[in-house]
């Protein structure tokens, strides 16, 4: 819940804190706490949907430097975001607010603490690749946290103020007085400069009793009618009365309480300060303090046996009843989303925010159908709604259809994979043969741009800006280089365009859906390298450059060229016949389609199929994954254009009666042609795929 003013109260008051020189221990990390904070103190982009790969090699330079200095972390994540009432309502109060921060990064650039939808997942994925470990609770993550702490003897690295409260023996290192990055050096060796908070030194400077720190947390944590009146400065020294700052509120309340021993004492005296309440008010305002006290009790750590032993931490009693046991294990690991918990038990699930103006539409409800699968697979059909809080609060009803029908929960694991691949593709709409060709970790990532082509039907230099620098991470990764960097810094520093902008931010909604559907199904598909799947700055720095310029102009290196090609083609690739019908699915397909400017020339094609052994991570796997066209089609296919664009191609310059022109301008007149050729052959091509199936059976 957080100690509201806590932070500037302590920087106000910094003879509190106590300077040390970290090194040779054991941390425990708040894992969710960091992921916000490594993001948001280095000013990486927000206003185009998150720079991934720098974000990586922060995460990665962070835990480098504890290895160095002898640090051992352990860093622990919060599994769910089951909540209190009143933490609940708060939560709520808070999304709002994320609303309107989205807003004024969209339409102002402000600095504004709204976190791109993907990067808690390159944050563990960085951490289970760089081998340190990572729990998740089944819940919130403090509580347990703070209980290892205190029976390890080992202090908590966050910058959440609820762990100012718990008593923990070795304290808290706040996570803004951590200079990881400014190692030092002296005779002990490497080490990290920092600031300690304790309990004790706190609660020595304002001379209040350390049992009574629950009361005052939860007393600033109860904004409610009745103590929101109460004015605690009126309790801060003679001259200092009339502040009105929440750090002279939070001091004055302290200084009101030094003069009590209990906390029975505490709360009797607080409530006869609240004006104007009657009996029954009074009694439940008691009542909510004192369970929010409750929070700040430490239970006896389930996490020791994880790090240990690898023990799976028990379901709390009141999950028992409705989660599957299979499903401790990869939840615990970070295999398996928290969102899981939340709709198994609550049945309800808070959707992300991302940056985007107010006035569009979510860009969660291009994904929400990958949801009701995702929902149908965890409570079946016919079991109730699951309450979704975006933008505003909706029923979203769980779907099983399709090969999901042969799915239980319960036995989820045990279930034939090839049946859990098939309810990954059926959802996202693409056909197993498409993706031959395509390597594997960018499956599940072209699978999605194919739902997201079909559904939010984005402009043709969006797709293909997304395409290419999914390649380029794809080719860079292999190599091991960043190259691109410098190519776009320069030029993106401006606000995005909002629509263009919009877009890929329903990419992205699509992707994380997915992603969670994925590994619910225990990975039919391979995990994606997310840090290397978009690059906010340079995907819309290549959209601009493709509005004047085709990638085919562009691109210079073979094997770049190549593999665009093929995962345009997957994306691209037209559905079976059946499903062509008017106004369906293959119908608004083939609208998205029309100028993409696909080049389906021989040389291409012999292209393609000469790179296979190149670009496939499977062996023996068709470069294309689809059949190849006959003479007869090929033949079939330049008669129809020729057919279809006569009225063009009569203005170029044949006829006697047009003056003649230059060889630039003469030139120019072709490419144009052959350009709306290349546009028509790919809108033909898909009718013309059952005539290449034919003639193939014959």
């Amino acid at each position: 819940m957080g100690v509201k003013g806590l932070v500037t109260l302590m920087e106000g008051n910094n003879r509190i804190y106590q300077d040390i020189c970290f090194r040779d221990s054991k941390l425990l990390v708040d894992g969710s706490n960091l992921a916000y904070h490594l993001y948001f103190k280095f000013f990486l982009d927000l206003s185009h949907g998150g720079e991934y790969l720098a974000y990586q090699a922060l995460v990665q330079a962070f835990f480098a430097n504890l290895h160095n200095c002898g640090i051992k972390p352990y860093v622990v994540m919060n599994g769910g975001s089951r909540k209190s009432d009143i933490q609940l309502k708060n939560l709520l109060d808070k999304n709002r607010k994320f609303l309107q921060s989205a807003h004024n990064i969209a339409l102002k650039g402000r600095r504004e603490h709204i976190l791109p939808p993907l990067t808690i997942s390159v944050f563990e994925q960085t951490l289970r690749n760089m081998k340190v470990s990572l729990v998740k609770c089944f819940g919130e993550a403090d509580g347990q946290l703070a209980a290892l702490a205190r029976e390890w003897g080992c202090p908590v690295l966050s910058g959440h103020t609820d762990f100012y409260i718990f008593d923990l023996p070795e304290g808290v290192l706040p996570l803004h007085h951590f200079r990881w990055d400014g190692v030092g050096m002296n005779l002990g060796g490497c080490y990290i400069p920092c600031k300690r908070y304790t309990t004790s030194r706190f609660c020595t400077f304002f001379n209040i009793d350390r049992q009574l720190l629950p009361v005052f947390a939860s007393l600033v944590g109860y904004d409610q009618i009745g103590f929101r009146e109460v004015k605690w400065a009126q309790f801060l020294p003679v001259g200092r009365q009339k502040e009105t700052s929440r750090s002279a509120g939070l001091e004055g309340l302290l200084s009101w309480m030094s003069h009590f021993q209990t906390t029975e004492d505490i709360l009797g005296a607080a409530m006869a300060l609240i004006p104007d309440i009657g009996q029954q008010a009074l009694t439940e305002v008691q009542t909510e303090v004192q369970k929010s006290m409750l929070e700040y009790r430490l239970p006896s750590s389930s996490l020791q046996g994880f790090f240990s032993e690898g023990t799976i931490p028990p379901l709390p009693t009141e999950l028992l009843r409705c989660v599957p046991d299979w499903v401790c294990t990869p939840l615990a690991r970070g295999a398996l989303s928290g969102d899981v918990l939340d709709v198994l038990v609550d049945r309800r699930l808070i959707l992300g925010i991302q940056v985007e103006l107010k006035e569009l539409q979510s860009c969660n409800l291009i994904s929400q159908h990958i949801r009701q699968v995702f929902y149908g697979l965890l409570l079946g059909q016919g079991q109730g709604v699951v309450r979704e809080v975006d933008r505003v609060e909706l029923e979203v009803l769980p779907l099983v259809q399709g090969a999901a029908q042969q799915l239980r929960l319960a036995t989820l694991p045990q279930a034939d994979p090839a049946v859990k691949l098939q309810v990954c593709l059926e959802t996202l709409g693409m056909e197993e043969g498409t993706l031959k060709g395509v390597p594997a970790h960018l499956q599940l990532p072209v699978a999605v741009t194919r739902y997201w082509l079909r559904r939010a039907s984005p402009e043709p230099t969006i797709l293909k800006a997304l395409l290419m620098v999914m390649v380029q991470g794809e080719l860079n990764r292999r190599a091991g280089t960043t190259s691109g960097r410098r190519l776009y810094t320069k030029h993106s520093n401006h606000l995005p365009d909002c629509d263009v902008a919009h877009s890929f931010n329903q990419w992205q909604a699509c992707l994380k859906d997915a992603s969670q559907l994925n590994l619910l199904l225990c990975k039919p598909l391979p995990e994606p390298h997310f840090a290397w799947l978009y690059k906010g700055r340079l995907v819309h720095w290549w959209q601009e450059q493709l509005q004047n310029r085709e990638p085919e102009e562009i691109l210079q290196d073979d094997q770049f060229r190549i593999l665009y090609r093929r995962l345009l083609g997957a994306v691209t690739h037209p559905g079976p016949g059946a499903n062509r019908k008017a106004g369906g699915p293959e119908a608004q397909l083939k609208t998205s389609m029309g100028h993409l400017h696909l080049n389906t020339q021989d040389k291409e094609e012999e292209e393609l199929g000469g790179g296979s052994e190149v670009l496939s991570e499977s062996e023996g796997s068709d470069a294309k994954g689809t059949p190849v066209f006959s003479e007869i089609c090929k033949t079939n296919l330049k008669k129809a254009i020729a057919e279809q664009w006569e009225p063009l191609t009569e203005d170029v310059p044949q006829r006697a009666d047009v003056p003649q022109r230059t060889d630039d301008t003469l030139q120019a007149c072709r490419s144009d042609v052959q350009r709306a050729e290349q546009e028509l052959s790919w809108t033909l091509r898909g009718l013309l795929q059952e005539i290449v199936c034919s003639l193939g059976a014959m």
